[in-house]
């Protein structure tokens, strides 16, 4: 097979051309206007879809197809009317690390915003789950991620009040959760099970992270415990596909 002498590492082979060399128009467009994004830089503002059109010669539905697809790969995003070209994604390592330390990293700026914290008995599914007695109280946390003050997440927790009795009162929503453990309770993090999967956000999640209910979400589910086995939290965190990434380090296989 011909192997560009360009081709990236990461990018797709051939850069997604077929054998044949027979590829949609709209594909076409989308790598056009993929090179015109790496010379505006982020922030810089796309021409509009009439002059992608008359530029490249293809109707504009041609053109609204491939910006589509830019748009749910996180390469542009809407500003105002307008569309500019959009950061790079956010690298969220898998580990027990808190989300705050993993957009610190990158020189972003995280922060939350508490939607509500509610104490209840725990119920059947959720003390299977986590090993968490059935009726026993348990805490309900739920925050929209924020990083430099944009939407990009929402998590829901769940932990035992035995855990942390003074959770609805002393616990800053805006700040890491694991910090609060470690520092304030003496809590130390053991291991935890943990599971990725691509779903479409619910009406009610897209509203609370302001995007359209057709943008791909990566959905992360963790169940953890303390260094001693004990159950410690219950989360689920959606991402937006757009703006994430997950990245993680692989030891050699031993024998």
């Amino acid at each position: 097979m011909d192997y560009p002498n360009d081709q990236a590492p990461g990018a797709p082979v051939r850069f997604g051309i077929p054998e044949h060399g027979r590829i949609p128009k709209y594909y076409a467009v989308k790598a056009h206007v993929a090179v015109l994004i790496e010379e505006l830089g982020e922030g810089g503002a796309l021409p509009t879809e009439r002059d992608l059109a008359v530029r490249y010669e293809v109707s504009r539905e041609t053109v609204r197809q491939a910006l589509r697809e830019l748009l749910l790969e996180g390469r542009l995003r809407r500003q105002g009317r307008g569309t500019v070209v959009a950061g790079p994604k956010l690298e969220q390592p898998l580990s027990l690390a808190s989300y705050t330390e993993g957009v610190r990293r990158q020189g972003r700026k995280p922060g939350r915003s508490l939607i509500s914290i509610d104490r209840f008995p725990c119920p059947p599914a959720l003390a299977a789950e986590t090993g968490i007695g059935r009726g026993e109280p348990v805490w309900h946390m739920e925050r929209v991620l924020l990083a430099d003050d944009e939407r990009v997440g929402l998590e829901s927790t769940y932990v035992a009040v035995a855990q942390a009795p003074s959770l609805g009162t002393e616990f800053d929503p805006d700040s890491s959760f694991y910090a609060y453990l470690r520092d304030r309770l003496g809590v130390a993090f053991g291991d935890a099970d943990e599971r990725i999967e691509t779903v479409l956000a619910t009406p009610r999640e897209a509203l609370l992270i302001g995007t359209p209910p057709a943008l791909p979400m990566l959905l992360l589910h963790r169940v953890s415990r303390d260094t001693a086995g004990r159950p410690l939290e219950r989360v689920r965190t959606l991402f937006r596909g757009d703006r994430f990434s997950f990245t993680t380090h692989l030891d050699r296989v031993r024998d």
